[in-house]
C-alpha cells in the first residue's frame, strides 16, 4: 500500500512544478513539503519576505503554482456578497487579478469559525477551480478568464461552506452534506456540468459535515475517499458508486484524511471527536473487519492530521497536540500547545508547523519526544491552513497573506 499512496501523492503534481501546492494539503494532499523552511515564523522574524492585503475576507487556503498564488475571498456589497477568485504573485505579493464569479444578494448565516470563501481553490496545467458550496463552484484560466461557472446544485447547509473538491479523472468530487438528503457529486472539469450524483447510503441523525475527500490510486483502481456523518465511505470516481464503508457515530466531520501502512487515519467529528484506524480494501460495509484501532481522545474536530512514518501527528480544535503510533494508536505524547486551532498542521524537514487561531505559529520537533522549537504570534487571527512552495511558507491572516523564506 506503500505504492498505492505514493502513486495517489503524485496525481495531481505530475503536470506541475515539483515545487509547487496546487492543491489543500499540497500536491499529495497531505500536509508534507519537501522544503527547508525557518523556525523563526513571527510579525518581526527577519525570514518575512512580504506582508500583503487580501481583498474582503475568507479563510481558504493559498496555493501557489508557477509563481502565482490562488485564493478566494468574499467582499461585502451592501447586505450581500461578490465571491471572487483572487491571484498574487508569489515574488512580492502584488495582485495580479481578482475575478468576480457569484453574487449574493444576502449574505447567508454561517459558524462564527467559518467565512464565505472557506473551500481552497484546487489548480492543474490550464486552470484553477474555486468552490464556494451551496454558492456555485468555477473554472477559470490561470489568468482569471471565467471559463465556466455552476451555482445549480443546491442543498440546505448549516454552518455554511467548508470542504474543498477533488480532483481526479477530469471531475470535481465534493460532498454536499447538509441538513438533510446529503449525497456526494461530480462535476466535469470541462464545462462544470454533473457527471454523477449519488447519495449517502447512512441516515444519520445530524447529516452536516465539510469534509474534503482524498483521491487513493490502488492496485484494484482509483478510490475516493470521504468521511461524513456516521460514515467513510470509499467512492468509485468514474461513476460514484460506494465501494466500502465504516460505520461510526459523528457529524460535523471537517478534517480531510490521511494514508498510509495500508490504512486510512481520520476524525469522526462532533460531538467528541475520535481518531480511527481503519484497513483501506473491501467491499460494502467492512464495519465489524476493518477498523483496526480507536483513539478517544486528543482527536481534531478540524485540523487535518499528519503522517510521517510510523508517527501520526494531530492538533486538537483545543490545541492539544499529541504523536501516536500509526499502526497501534499508542500515544507517544499528548501536549498543550495553547489557543484553540482550525488550520491543519503542516510537516517540512523534520518538523511540524501548526498556526493556531490568535496566529501564534508553534515549531515542533517531529519524532516521539516532544519538543517546541519556537512559539512566535503574527498579531493576527488564522484560521487558514499554511502552505508552501519553493522553499518558502506562507500564512493567511485577517486581511493578510505572509511569505517566510
Amino acid at each position: 500500500m506503500k505504492n498505492a499512496f505514493a502513486i495517489a501523492a503524485l496525481a495531481l503534481a505530475t503536470t506541475l512544478q515539483a515545487g509547487d501546492w496546487p492543491q489543500f494539503r499540497g500536491p499529495g494532499a497531505q500536509g508534507h513539503a519537501n522544503a527547508k523552511l525557518p523556525v523563526d515564523i513571527s510579525a518581526d522574524s527577519p525570514h518575512l519576505k512580504w506582508k500583503a492585503p487580501v481583498p474582503g475576507s475568507g479563510w481558504s487556503s493559498p496555493v501557489i503554482v508557477d509563481g502565482k498564488i490562488y485564493l478566494t475571498s468574499a467582499i461585502e456589497k451592501g447586505e450581500g456578497l461578490s465571491l471572487n477568485a483572487l491571484c498574487l504573485n508569489a515574488a512580492d505579493g502584488k495582485l495580479v487579478w481578482n475575478t468576480p464569479i457569484f453574487g449574493v444578494e444576502k449574505a447567508p448565516r454561517m459558524h462564527r469559525k467559518n467565512s464565505q470563501a472557506s473551500p481552497t481553490p484546487i489548480v492543474d496545467d490550464k486552470q484553477v477551480y474555486v468552490h464556494f458550496g451551496h454558492m456555485g463552484t468555477a473554472a477559470l484560466s490561470l489568468d482569471g478568464k471565467l471559463i465556466w461557472k455552476n451555482d445549480t446544485i443546491k442543498y440546505p447547509p448549516v454552518h455554511g461552506n467548508g470542504g474543498t473538491p477533488a480532483l481526479v479523472d477530469g471531475k470535481l468530487i465534493f460532498s454536499c452534506d447538509g441538513a438533510r438528503d446529503p449525497f456526494v457529486i461530480a462535476l466535469n472539469t470541462k464545462d462544470g456540468k454533473q457527471a454523477w450524483k449519488v447519495n449517502r447510503s447512512v441516515n444519520a441523525k445530524k447529516k452536516f459535515s465539510f469534509c474534503t475527500p482524498l483521491v487513493l490510486k490502488t492496485a484494484t483502481g482509483t478510490q475516493v475517499l470521504l468521511p461524513g456523518s456516521d460514515m467513510i465511505g470509499a467512492y468509485d470516481p468514474a461513476n460514484g458508486k460506494e465501494i466500502w464503508r465504516v460505520n461510526y457515530d459523528g457529524y460535523s466531520v471537517v478534517p480531510r484524511p490521511v494514508v498510509g501502512h495500508g490504512m486510512v487515519f481520520f476524525s469522526t467529528g462532533f460531538d467528541r471527536a475520535k481518531a480511527m484506524a481503519v484497513q483501506l480494501g473491501g467491499k460494502g460495509d467492512v464495519t465489524e473487519t476493518h477498523v483496526k484501532w480507536i483513539l478517544p481522545k486528543g482527536a481534531p474536530h478540524t485540523p487535518s492530521m499528519v503522517l510521517t512514518g510510523d508517527e501520526l501527528y494531530m492538533v486538537s480544535d483545543g490545541g492539544i497536540a499529541s504523536c501516536v503510533d500509526a499502526k497501534s494508536g499508542e500515544v507517544h505524547w499528548s501536549e498543550r500547545l495553547g489557543g484553540g486551532c482550525s488550520a491543519s498542521p503542516i510537516l517540512a524537514n523534520g518538523k511540524l508547523y501548526v498556526v493556531n487561531e490568535a496566529g501564534t505559529v508553534y515549531v515542533v520537533d517531529a519524532g516521539k519526544e516532544f519538543n517546541v522549537l519556537s512559539k512566535k504570534s503574527l498579531g493576527e487571527r488564522s484560521l487558514a491552513s499554511p502552505a508552501v512552495a519553493n522553499d518558502a511558507l506562507f500564512i493567511r491572516t485577517t486581511g493578510h497573506l505572509w511569505r517566510f523564506q
